[in-house]
């Protein structure tokens, strides 16, 4: 025990003794553990004396027989404080109950089994989000709610599905057929070889046919998917078709600023007085336009069941959203329901004469991408555009065809025109001209091809009116609050507590856990200003 070492004087310093082969009693008591103030107070004392949880009886079958079950509020206490630390693996919090003091102190020193924990949130999805409404009213009832301005905005997170697994009904037919390719190449092979002699050999052979199996499994899967589903199409102004994905099919392909992800967009709507959450839906889609007015009727259809408010909206409360929510269908909407909205386009900053020195003093925003291989060709705006007789001549004088006007993603007019195939083939001016010039040596092959904006004949729309809200000095005042409340949110979900992805699979349950995600954060906001009783 000790080094032994001596000091300059000779002399042997003295310790403390100590004994690692003893026994000791020790008394805990588990509801001092909860100390108030804290986060487990918070959650223990709303579920034992705030919540009903006969929402969730219905689904237990054990009255005269059967095993005695777990009891939702044990269960509740442990899910809602492991999400609190980041912990979403149910075998980490069966392992946190066998050996966290806190944990130990929630749950009574019981020990459910990770099975009976993944289970409970998987299967009662209708019952959280009752839970969410419950907690809601709690934060009405303590204050925490203001009603003036929400703020609405999504999160998209990545879920338990492959993002390899992706693919169009065409790009999955092609990956089938390259699956069984590989399967027919390796069992050519192994029938061409002789029998194994070495051990060697023999090992080759084993993972040759382990090689085998996969293969033909994975062109099955591919194979099923196929025959029982159906191509899924997008929600866009182009009935076009969208990726499907064969782990979940209710998930989506989106494009996030850290890359290309595989899961769901979790959007909440935010109450400015405190930043709760009064509103928590997850979509299987990276476009947020259709989001809009399914999360509005949702707030309207939650605040007057819960008796806060009949129609919120009719009060004056403020809706403001990001420039992903902006189309000419929900400005629209937002105008005859007669609802205070402020939703920008996505040029209301260059509008802005106090956003015109932006790139001058702080360059471009994404100055250092690398490049997109995309070369510098012939602009539109040499080619000679007549908008009255909706003609186009290219630089080489040869006279475009035109595919018809449609409108854009910002609600405007666009004329659109193809070079004639043989045209673009035999110009020589194709090199400087087209992004990929062998793209007219191709029998299916497309020409050159420009849009032109049509400026004229357009009567003043919906997003006319949402531009001229946005752009007074109210609107951007009251839109310059959006920011500073729903981002702090998703900061504190995803950075805070590492909640920054789902574990299951299909929206339904999705949803339910991007809801107990939201309750921690309300729970924390009715544990730092609310009143919760020691």
């Amino acid at each position: 025990m000790g080094s032994g070492k001596r000091t300059r004087s000779g002399q042997t310093p003295r310790f403390k003794h100590y004994n690692y082969d003893q026994d000791t009693m020790v008394a805990i008591n588990y509801q001092e553990q909860l100390q108030p103030g804290t986060f487990e107070h918070a959650v223990h004392y709303l579920i034992e004396h705030k919540l009903n949880l006969a929402v969730f009886h219905p689904k237990y079958r054990n009255e005269d027989t059967g095993r005695l079950a777990y009891d939702p509020a044990i269960l509740l206490k442990i899910i809602l404080f492991a999400y609190s630390k980041g912990i979403t693996s149910s075998r980490e919090m069966q392992w946190c109950c066998e050996t966290n003091i806190i944990f130990k102190a929630l749950s009574c020193d019981t020990v459910p089994h990770f099975t009976t924990l993944a289970k409970f949130v998987s299967s009662h999805s209708d019952e959280i989000e009752e839970l969410f409404e419950q907690v809601l009213l709690v934060c009405h009832e303590q204050g925490l709610l203001g009603n003036e301005l929400f703020a609405i905005d999504g999160c998209k997170m990545s879920s338990n599905a492959a993002k390899e697994w992706s693919g169009t009904f065409k790009e999955l037919e092609e990956k089938r057929t390259k699956l069984r390719r590989l399967v027919r190449h390796h069992l050519k092979a192994h029938y061409e070889r002789d029998e194994a002699e070495t051990e060697a050999e023999l090992d080759r052979d084993i993972r040759r046919a382990k090689t085998i199996l996969s293969l033909d499994e994975a062109a099955k899967k591919v194979d099923r998917f196929l025959k029982t589903n159906r191509p899924r199409m997008g929600r866009g102004k182009r009935n076009k078709e969208v990726k499907s994905n064969i782990t979940d099919n209710e998930s989506a392909k989106m494009t996030t600023s850290k890359g290309t992800i595989q899961g769901y967009n979790g959007v909440a709507t935010v109450d400015k007085k405190h930043q709760v959450i009064i509103d928590a839906q997850a979509f299987g889609e990276g476009q947020e336009h259709h989001t809009l007015q399914p999360v509005l009727e949702s707030v309207e259809a939650r605040f007057k069941k819960l008796g806060i408010a009949d129609s919120i909206y009719q009060q004056g409360t403020v809706i403001t959203a990001d420039t992903g929510f902006a189309n000419e269908a929900n400005m629209k909407y937002l105008h005859e329901r007669q609802i205070n909205g402020y939703v920008p386009d996505n040029k209301f900053r260059s509008r802005d004469p106090k956003f015109q020195n932006q790139k001058d003093k702080y360059g471009k925003r994404h100055q250092n991408q690398p490049s997109t291989g995309w070369k510098e060709i012939i602009p539109a705006s040499e080619f000679r555009f007549d908008p009255v007789n909706l003609t186009c001549i290219c630089p080489a004088g040869e006279i475009l065809k035109y595919h018809g006007t449609r409108a854009d993603q910002n609600g405007q007019s666009r004329a659109y025109f193809q070079g004639r195939l043989l045209q673009c083939r035999h110009c020589p001016r194709k090199h400087q001209c087209m992004q990929n010039p062998d793209a007219a040596n191709h029998r299916k092959g497309k020409g050159r091809q420009v849009s032109f904006t049509i400026e004229h004949k357009r009567l003043p729309n919906y997003t006319d009116w949402m531009k001229h809200r946005v752009d007074s000095p109210q609107g951007k005042e009251i839109y310059s609050h959006r920011m500073s409340v729903v981002e702090p949110v998703f900061g504190n979900i995803g950075t805070n507590k590492g909640l920054n992805r789902f574990s299951l699979r299909g929206k339904k349950k999705v949803q339910g856990q991007w809801q107990l995600y939201c309750l921690v954060h309300n729970i924390e906001k009715l544990a730092n200003y609310g009143r919760m009783a020691a």
